[in-house]
């Protein structure tokens, strides 16, 4: 009989250590976490787990609490997962990272209130001030001036002084001409000033240098341990990102609502005016693969060191 007890009292331990079990998803402040908020106002609940959700202000953060294994899930931009991914060689099970999923494509916009700047070619001898130096956006950008046989730094001079605020301010304001911005910085941009207009376009432009349709600016990663051993946990958060993406797109004023409840660093009616140019995308880390490797091989070319030195391995992406 006591031998009975003691089993049954382990077995009851046990489902309840289970029950308790608890993993950290962790969004991004600003645009990309808006896509997220339903998650954020219903976390997911999964038999066995306990998912928290959980910001942070900016991707070093993010990068810092996935490489301790402090969190197991999150967003970043891509090449950001692709050097974590290349300096832990396969060896760290806390760093090693695997890209789950794209949940955000390219939404920059390049704009000017200079009357006579129309088009791409029209920037010859101009300056572009655009922000996030080193990141996707720049080497988007560089990669799209080069097709249309115009040289940073000779023909075209791109200014890095400023944050992505202070430039949709100043371009308000007439303080600078041309700019390159993401969302919501470009629709507070157009919708500051009736001179700012928006120059061609850029994700038609890079569909153009690529082959590719889209260039992915945020990733999902999960911890490859983690997602290794608790696949049905990482399956449950996968299809509420993807709900709460699709939610979000169709769902504007509420999300914007909820975005500033939460504290995702973005206003309601920023977030609402925003998310229809936001470009807001749920796909599969291996559908993915071509678009993420052609945007990887633009950085590689301009610099190495900002995805690791080496296009990522094959098992960098899950399924």
């Amino acid at each position: 009989m006591k031998q009975l007890l003691c089993c049954i009292l382990f077995f009851c331990a046990g489902i309840t250590a289970q029950a308790q079990a608890q993993f950290t998803f962790c969004a991004v402040k600003g645009p990309s976490g808006v896509a997220l908020v339903q998650l954020f106002e219903n976390p997911p609940i999964v038999a066995g787990y306990k998912i928290k959700v959980d910001s942070v202000a900016d991707a070093g953060q993010m990068t810092a609490r996935l490489i301790s294994g402090e969190i197991k899930a999150g967003i970043l931009p891509p090449n950001i997962a692709a050097k974590i991914a290349a300096a832990s060689g396969g060896k760290n099970a806390n760093s090693r990272l695997q890209i789950a999923a794209v949940t955000g494509n390219g939404m920059l916009s390049l704009l000017s209130s200079d009357p006579k700047v129309k088009t791409l070619k029209d920037l010859k001898g101009k300056t572009v001030t655009a922000a996030g130096q080193g990141a996707v956006p720049e080497y988007v950008f560089r990669k799209i001036l080069i097709a249309n046989n115009l040289m940073p730094g000779r023909d075209v001079q791109l200014e890095f002084t400023l944050a992505y605020p202070e430039i949709a301010q100043s371009l308000i304001a007439g303080r600078i001409k041309t700019a390159l911005l993401p969302e919501p910085f470009a629709s507070m941009a157009r919708a500051g000033s009736k001179d700012v207009h928006t120059v061609d376009n850029i994700q038609s432009e890079w569909q153009k240098v690529s082959g590719q349709e889209d260039y992915p600016l945020t990733v999902l990663v999960v911890n490859a341990e983690f997602a290794r051993q608790n696949p049905a946990a990482v399956k449950a958060l996968l299809e509420r990102v993807k709900a709460s993406i699709e939610w979000t797109n169709t769902n504007p004023a509420a999300a914007g609502a909820l975005a500033e409840k939460h504290g995702l660093g973005v206003k309601a009616s920023v977030a609402s005016s925003s998310i229809p140019y936001s470009n807001f995308v749920y796909m599969s880390g291996i559908a993915a693969k071509p678009a993420l490797e052609a945007l990887f091989a633009v950085l590689l070319d301009f610099e190495p060191a900002s995805i690791g030195g080496k296009l990522p391995a094959p098992d960098f992406y899950y399924q």
